[in-house]
């Protein structure tokens, strides 16, 4: 059996059949999607009608796109199967934690703040951390670190703003040897998506503010033209 790794994304070749190779990693151009901070019942549809693969549920409640434990049930409720739920905590308590999976069926957290690798493990969940990006930042060592992660989130660094912020980073900041899959996050809308997808190449992009009417409040058009965005770029990736 043959490993190596392909932006981030573990690639296998088994032998099948008479000694032929079958190859498999997941090609960059198929890059997933995440819509976050959702808190409303329409625009989780709006999302996972629109091909989204996953929605984000913000459990801060200092965001503007805050939800309950009880709106977080009932949003994640309402979606159709094979749409992932994710939470999203900043320097949350374990305890909260624990209490928000105890009611809302998430199936996978996001760690937003200064947790250690520690403590995000200790929920027997597959989990993801967020870097805040800016010059100096050894995303290598983040990855080292947070090595049991099923990947990385990258977002732009705004002093005293964990996220959210609309702003976007420099690209050209990650390594080409990134060793988890690539979250691409930050400033994302539907002007600059294919141009992320093509540089980066992330296993998935991560849009909010890109795709709302207000802070809270997503725009089902901006939906639509994003995961079209994303989808005609995957398209065109797979076909060069």
């Amino acid at each position: 059996m043959d490993e190596r790794d392909v932006k981030g994304v573990k690639a296998q070749s088994v032998e099948v059949g008479a000694g032929l190779s079958e190859s498999r990693i997941l090609p960059p151009a198929s890059c997933r999607v995440k819509i976050c901070g959702i808190t409303r019942a329409e625009d989780a549809l709006a999302a996972a009608r629109s091909g989204a693969d996953a929605i984000g549920l913000v459990f801060y409640e200092q965001s503007p796109r805050h939800v309950t434990i009880g709106q977080a049930a009932r949003l994640a409720a309402v979606l159709p199967p094979f749409v992932s739920v994710v939470g999203l905590f900043v320097n949350a308590t374990a305890e909260f934690v624990r209490e928000v999976l105890a009611s809302v069926r998430l199936d996978v957290l996001q760690f937003h703040g200064d947790e250690s690798p520690e403590f995000c493990g200790q929920f027997n969940k597959p989990y993801l951390k967020a870097i805040r990006v800016k010059p100096g930042v050894d995303l290598l060592q983040c990855a080292a670190d947070f090595q049991h992660a099923q990947g990385l989130l990258l977002d732009a660094h705004v002093e005293g703003i964990p996220g959210g912020t609309g702003a976007r980073f420099d690209w050209r900041l990650i390594p080409g040897d990134f060793p988890l899959p690539l979250i691409l996050s930050g400033g994302l809308e539907v002007e600059n998506v294919a141009a992320g997808i093509r540089q980066v190449q992330p296993y998935a992009v991560d849009v909010s503010s890109g795709v709302e009417a207000s802070k809270g409040v997503k725009d089902a058009a901006k939906i639509a033209r994003f995961m079209h965005e994303v989808m005609r770029t995957n398209y065109k990736g797979l076909n060069e």
